[in-house]
């Protein structure tokens, strides 16, 4: 950036314009390296560990010997060997990081085995004896009803017209129904699998590579679980290979048990989960059987509907309850529920504890409702487009714009929208279609839909919506930006360079993205809830205004200076092309 300059004054925007993704060319050329492509430091060790062999049942014999007389095997560390706490988790710390006198789910991690070599970690590993005196699993919600194994208290939201309203609708509507859905999990699928390094520095300090959403929970809970204080340890995230929720909260095991083998040795050790074992061992979607019932008119328009929510949590609790709360704040999706009645239960299997997952249990709520209307619309012979749109959020209507919970539903524009993507995707001629085709065909049906979602983003948990930022301006003009945002495909450092490079009127090749580290951004939030640009880009775009302030006002003085009879003012300092130069020129 330059000084005072002569001419037109151009104005040069990089935000809202399509540039390539920051990483790219890395991607295509494979040069943008992942947790398990930075390359081996000497001494590293391979790290595997051994789970149980069974679901459910109490820990009879753990035995580490013969895998410590394999040739090449470092350690094989037990619960035994934790030297702070054996539990963590984000909301209530009930999750072993070493199964510790009872397992929980198959493979729960028992025993970290470390070796020179991958051979020798798995042999090692292939040695340990775990003896398991075996219970019956409870793997389903119906299973974990009858046995009582609700985790956490009954979540409730009820609103009524008036006293009494929800339950008069089901005796005086003209029409009711009710029904059960059950929709199962559902894996994330990232391409990379859940990775960690870690490297012993100072005195006990502790650095990790991490593929993780979540570069502060990593810190703490390592902290926690090795007896150190969050200052010794720095997480550090450059990219994942995706995330979706699954590198939330699940990222933190595979840190943990390689920063307990990287403080037990004084070495770097590194862990990456083999596909099939990551898909056995990490939480899903959680699956949800969800029980209603609605009373409504002849024209399909609601009076009153129950939904009773129950989820499966898996082993622990994770993020579940968080999650049930999502669901049950968009069971409503956009449609008016006058009278309602939501509930929601979570139930402890011995599955892997089931975790964020795209939507964080906002889908299992919108499917819920979408199938009430259907089931209407087929029970009154009824168009379920006309009844959707019949019970549909009215902006301004305070009898028809207000949720469950209290929210005012406003600017929107959803009869309007719907209708103009009703008209422009040809709906009723396509219905037609799809009636005389199932009319005629003796195999197969076909089916089309027109629906709605409402869907909130951001933290519920209203203190995790913050962000920040780290800007360093240098004296050649370019910039690097750090934030708490994890990059994992979906373009979060690409619109932050975009964002910083507009504030300074600079091209976006002169802004580099940093990676996400605790060291320059701590405290974080994890990248989730559809709010990680808004608010990491945000704290970037504050940043950069506190510098451009300031140098703004420094060239005042400099374009002042430059000309006595000028009054100085930093209003007139603009910062567009490359260059800082005063619009009165």
């Amino acid at each position: 950036m330059s000084g005072a300059r002569s001419g037109e004054n151009v104005v040069m925007s990089a935000a809202g314009k399509p540039v390539p993704h920051e990483s790219a060319e890395g991607h295509v050329t494979g040069g943008a390296p992942y947790v398990e492509d930075v390359p081996r430091t000497e001494g590293e060790l391979h790290c595997v560990f051994v789970g149980a062999p069974v679901a459910a049942g109490r820990l009879v014999r753990v035995d580490v010997s013969a895998a410590l007389a394999v040739d090449g095997v470092a350690c094989a560390l037990t619960a035994d060997d934790l030297p702070g706490h054996n539990t963590f988790g984000p909301i209530m710390r009930d999750e072993p990081v070493l199964a510790s006198g009872e397992v929980h789910y198959l493979d729960q991690p028992v025993v970290v085995v470390a070796g020179e070599t991958r051979a020798a970690a798995e042999a090692g590993a292939a040695a340990v004896v775990v003896e398991v005196d075996a219970a019956e699993p409870v793997l389903t919600i119906d299973a974990a009803r009858k046995a009582g194994r609700q985790l956490g208290p009954v979540r409730e939201i009820r609103s009524e017209r008036e006293d009494g309203a929800l339950d008069r609708a089901f005796v005086e509507a003209a029409h009711t129904l009710e029904g059960t859905f059950t929709c199962n999990g559902q894996e994330q699928l990232y391409l990379e699998s859940q990775a960690c390094i870690a490297y012993p520095g100072e005195g006990r300090q502790l650095r990790l590579l991490s593929s993780t959403q979540n570069p502060t929970e990593t810190q703490a809970v390592v902290a926690e679980v090795l007896g150190l204080g969050m200052h010794e340890v720095v997480c550090e995230c450059r990219r994942m290979g995706g995330g979706f929720g699954g590198k939330e909260t699940q990222s933190a095991i595979p840190a943990l048990m390689v920063a307990l083998v990287a403080s037990t040795t004084g070495r770097p050790a590194r862990i990456v989960y083999g596909k099939s074992r990551d898909m056995a061992v990490t939480g899903k979607r959680h699956a949800y059987v969800a029980r209603y019932a609605a009373a409504f008119d002849d024209d399909g328009v609601l009076e009153a509907v129950t939904l009773d929510f129950d989820s499966n949590a898996g082993a622990f609790a994770d993020l579940s309850t968080s999650i049930m709360e999502r669901t049950m704040l968009h069971a409503d999706n956009a449609y008016v529920l006058p009278n309602v009645r939501i509930t929601g239960r979570i139930w402890r299997t011995n599955l892997p504890p089931n975790t964020a997952f795209r939507g964080f249990g906002g889908p299992q709520g919108v499917v819920v409702i979408e199938t009430v209307l259907q089931e209407i619309a087929a029970r009154l012979g009824l168009d379920a487009l006309a009844v959707r749109r019949a019970n549909l959020y009215v902006d301004g209507d305070p009898t028809r714009n207000r949720t469950p919970y209290g929210q005012v539903v406003r600017d929107h524009v959803l009869h309007a929208g719907v209708d103009r993507l009703a008209a422009e995707a040809g709906y009723a001629e396509r219905l037609a279609a799809v009636g005389r085709f199932n009319a005629t065909s003796p195999t197969r049906l076909r089916g089309l839909a027109l629906t709605c979602i409402k869907f909130g983003i951001s933290f519920t948990t209203k203190f995790l919506n913050q962000g920040n930022a780290l800007v360093n301006v240098f004296t050649d003009g370019t910039v690097q930006v750090s934030t708490g945002g994890t990059e994992m495909g979906q373009g979060l450092n690409t619109k932050v360079r975009q964002l910083v490079a507009d504030r300074f009127g600079i091209d976006w090749r002169d802004v580099q993205v940093m990676a996400t580290s605790t060291e320059k951004n701590h405290n974080t939030s994890p990248t989730a809830a559809s709010a990680g640009t808004d608010l990491n880009g945000s704290a970037a775009v504050e940043a950069c205004d506190q510098i451009r302030g300031r140098m703004a006002a420094y060239a005042a003085r400099l374009f002042a200076d430059a000309d006595a009879g000028r009054v100085e003012s930093a209003a007139h300092v603009a910062f567009a092309s490359g260059f800082v130069y005063d619009v009165r020129e």
